[in-house]
């Protein structure tokens, strides 16, 4: 089969026809050989230290050794935080390494019972449950609650989880934000289906704009349909005190389903829904993954902590917007189109996959480690360079990123970044 490597995605592999899975393993390592001998095989780099502003990467032909870091989501810095470490420590000193069973029959501890009781809270809510990871708060729960008589309604932009969380159920999607599009699916799937769930985020990963949660949570009210927020990328971001896209307009009744994940600002990892108690209980026995999975270690005792420090210590979210209004300015200064991100997340849009994977090559070289976000991440023509901000960059630091983003736009032929 001809497949253009220049070209192709890595959703090119997943399914195709007549080719079994062992030859189209075969064919993706084809590909990732040839992506790889350009320099545009930017993944899974392997790292040499913690998740912080400046990193050392091991990448083959490459002389730098640590590299400013711009891709983590580790927002606030608190995974390098002296007391969520302690934190972390302390849990598993008192309660060793490993749980040793599924939440029903023996996993459930007393730090768990606190996690969902602090992040039930932080968002002024009554009842929590907790996942392992962040991805499978939203696929796990959306898979027990929505089947065959129900409708989910995305917006096109929600996270690869919720679309796996859907897929048991119908669905339909409108254009990202677009309100008329949202109310066009809303009036007409009325009293057609039993359940009608609109899902959103609160911070979308890609773009980092914000979602019109006010104006959409009218909607469902209005039409009888359930709203679902994640906002894994607001929390800790948006908002006076960190509760992400839902305190702009203290909505927090007003939201059905509030989701998360606490492997941004919480510095660990880990997912959470918050909901009323009935429906977090029922989850608790219905929903598969969580009730058959083992539950989360005891170092994810520093996640308790975490939560405490974004109100004990607001100073981070007041650095990390300092950090990143100072980014953003800059890139804005040298001519680079970043969207309408509104948040953390700093995309330049470039708009070529080859392209961006080029550039993304130079920023390595440049000692800068960015992501290149392609389909389908992203639609085809939509490539970019992700940028996300820590409260722990320095000035001198951002300036680096700044001074390599001059040097890569002489350096590289393409000019258009759009």
């Amino acid at each position: 089969m001809e497949i253009n490597y220049e070209t192709a995605s890595f959703k090119d592999f997943e399914d195709i026809p007549g080719i079994d899975p062992f030859k189209r393993a075969a064919l993706f390592n084809d590909y990732s050989t040839y992506k790889r001998a350009r320099g545009h095989m930017n993944y899974r780099q392997l790292a040499l230290s913690g998740c912080s502003p400046e990193m050392k990467l091991h990448i083959p032909g490459n002389t730098n050794q640590s590299f400013i870091s711009v891709v983590s989501n580790d927002y606030l810095g608190f995974t390098q935080h002296p007391k969520v470490i302690q934190a972390a420590i302390k849990g598993i000193q008192e309660w060793g390494t490993g749980a040793g069973a599924s939440p029903a029959i023996g996993g459930h501890m007393a730090y768990h019972q606190e996690i969902e009781d602090k992040i039930a809270r932080f968002f002024q809510r009554k009842a929590a449950i907790i996942y392992t990871t962040g991805y499978t708060a939203n696929s796990a729960s959306l898979q027990c609650l929505l089947r065959k008589e129900d409708l989910a309604i995305l917006d096109t932009a929600v996270h690869a989880s919720v679309y796996e969380g859907c897929i048991l159920t119908n669905k339909k999607t409108f254009p990202h934000n677009n309100l008329e599009a949202l109310e066009r699916i809303l009036k007409t799937t009325a009293g057609k289906y039993r359940t009608r769930m609109v899902i959103i985020d609160g911070v979308y990963s890609q773009d980092g704009d914000l979602a019109p949660l006010a104006e959409i949570v009218t909607l469902c009210k209005q039409y009888g349909a359930y709203s679902v927020l994640d906002d894994a990328h607001g929390t800790g971001v948006i908002g006076k005190t960190g509760r992400g896209v839902i305190e702009l307009q203290q909505l927090y009744q007003e939201v059905d389903i509030i989701t998360g994940t606490f492997s941004k600002t919480f510095g660990h990892i880990g997912g959470y829904l918050v909901a009323e108690p009935e429906l977090i209980n029922f989850l608790k026995f219905q929903s598969r993954q969580h009730l058959f999975s083992a539950t989360a270690s005891p170092a994810s005792v520093c996640i308790s902590k975490a939560i405490d420090l974004v109100d004990e210590e607001p100073f981070w979210m007041d650095r990390l917007r300092e950090n990143t209004d100072y980014l953003r300015s800059g890139l804005l200064s040298l001519g680079l189109n970043i969207g309408p991100t509104a948040s953390a997340i700093l995309p330049v849009k470039v708009g070529n996959i080859t392209a961006n994977a080029e550039i993304c090559k130079l920023l390595l070289e440049a000692g800068i480690y960015a992501n290149q976000i392609n389909y389908p991440a992203v639609s085809r023509k939509d490539a970019r360079i992700r940028m996300s901000v820590m409260a722990t960059h320095t000035t001198e630091q951002l300036d680096k990123v700044l001074n390599a983003w001059e040097w890569v736009v002489t350096k590289s032929s393409i000019k258009n970044f759009e």
